[in-house]
């Protein structure tokens, strides 16, 4: 995965979602491993995922542990006709309060917040967990995976993940398969139609230069204006813009800000400067554009296709361009 598409992550907006580190997947005497399964592949990924864990940690960004957790009798399991998968192992893996189904110790002081430690009951983390609620608080939007096992609990958490529209980078190096050989074609899947691939030191590097200082997003503008009422007008009952509030500068000139980001005041001379033009993205470009031509403002070109979307340029009682796009229409 390049650079340029990690880096169009906000780290402020991802977590880290570490699937089934537990012994009884990684340890030699789990579940798995006194069933005949390599489980070398699973304890490769450790290092990894204490790295990741760390890293996310120490830059204050969520690390979420899933814990498969299964009931020695499940009655709605019971009701299936086909054998599981649970049946193809030599006991039920990871049941509720045994040795078997704890993290593994190299990575358990790692998960010392229980709010950020998932159960699930099935391969999915969302699949009736809180995982989605725990999600929406953080205000999480981007997600790294990593984990076991590739064609289960991680795959299902992927596809999963992408239904639900978040952004999805699957850390290569931090997953295990069952069977190594399942591998390549599980990760061919996941980069076509799921997310993006990454390792643990991309993500790590990825990580270290958004920790660096920068500016993040436009928060607002500030615009003199010749006739301030004029301008409000302009924007409030042409445009739709609405007064978040009004209040003088310490000068003594006032200042009307809005919630859509832009601050007017006092002062301008009309003879515009170095900026060229606003863009706003909205709704109905062409009901806009009848809008300001209706009121006697300059319409400077459109509506019609522009670089983003359906745009209009319109000008302001300042003489300023306004770009207004619809990004949902070409």
């Amino acid at each position: 995965m390049s650079d340029s598409d990690l880096d169009l992550l906000v780290p402020e907006k991802t977590a880290l979602i570490l699937i089934d580190m537990q012994n009884a997947f990684c340890h030699d005497e789990g579940t798995l491993g006194v069933s005949g399964v390599d489980v070398k592949p699973a304890q490769a990924t450790i290092e990894p995922v204490r790295r990741l864990a760390e890293a996310f940690r120490a830059a204050g960004l969520p690390v979420i542990w899933t814990k498969q957790v299964h009931l020695e009798r499940d009655a709605s399991r019971a009701r299936k006709v086909l054998p599981s998968h649970t049946s193809k192992r030599k006991r039920v893996s990871a049941v509720s309060g045994t040795w078997d189904a704890a993290l593994v110790d190299e990575l358990a002081p790692l998960a010392d917040d229980p709010t950020y430690v998932v159960t699930k009951h099935r391969f999915g983390a969302f699949y009736e967990t809180r995982l989605q609620s725990l999600l929406d608080m953080l205000g999480v939007r981007g997600l790294f995976v990593a984990g076991v096992t590739a064609n289960a609990c991680v795959e299902t958490t992927l596809r999963e993940a992408y239904l639900r529209d978040y952004d999805v980078v699957a850390v290569t190096d931090g997953i295990a398969a069952v069977r190594p050989d399942w591998t390549a074609t599980a990760e061919a899947v996941w980069a076509h139609y799921l997310g993006k691939l990454a390792t643990s030191d991309d993500v790590l590097s990825w990580l270290e230069r958004g920790s660096r200082p920068q500016a993040l997003n436009v928060h607002h503008l500030l615009m003199e204006t010749v006739d301030l009422d004029r301008s409000v007008a302009f924007y409030t009952d042409v445009l739709g813009f609405s007064v978040r509030k009004r209040e003088d500068f310490r000068d003594g000139r006032r200042l009307v800000v809005t919630h859509q980001g832009l601050g007017l005041t006092e002062g301008g001379t009309g003879q515009g400067g170095t900026l060229q033009h606003l863009c706003f993205t909205a709704r109905d470009i062409d009901g806009l554009a009848e809008r300001a031509r209706a009121a006697g403002h300059r319409i400077v070109r459109g509506p019609g296709p522009g670089p983003y979307g359906h745009t209009v340029y319109v000008a302001d009682p300042d003489g300023h361009e306004i770009e207004l796009v619809d990004l949902s229409k070409p």
